[in-house]
């Protein structure tokens, strides 16, 4: 197994990594009758892509000897109705001053474009994905 989830009442859950312990807990949004005190599972799921294009380029820099520490993403999740589902993620990555070349640009938004998650989400989700370097 890789998590467990526990129902707390009142649309929240305690979810806990069982390898490391660590734990998360949701909120249905405000727009969705919940509290909002907390990431709501479509929230994480677009944090997710996020975190996922960060930690592809981070393997890939550190093979490339490059530092990537500092970089800010930004992501913002678009939900549409009828379905209710996500419609679009936005992630807009903010890189510290650096000295890449156009060729370890390229490669680094390869990476970040092909992170699993990238793959795993739904062809109908959009991805808009900005690099500021």
């Amino acid at each position: 197994m890789t998590s467990n989830i526990i129902y707390q009442g009142n649309l929240r859950t305690r979810m806990t990594h069982l390898h490391s312990g660590n734990q998360v807990i949701t909120d249905a949004p405000l727009d969705n009758q919940g509290l909002a005190q907390a990431f709501s599972p479509t929230d994480l799921v677009a944090t997710a892509l996020g975190s996922c294009m960060m930690t592809i380029m981070g393997i890939k820099a550190r093979d490339m000897k490059l530092e990537l520490t500092g970089t800010v993403l930004e992501v913002t999740k678009v939900m549409a109705s009828n379905p209710r589902r996500i419609s679009e993620v936005h992630v807009t990555i903010k890189f510290p001053p650096n000295t890449f070349s156009e060729k370890d640009k390229i490669i680094l938004e390869n990476s970040a474009r092909t992170c699993p998650v990238a793959h795993s989400l739904h062809p109908d989700i959009k991805q808009d994905i900005t690099f500021n370097w």
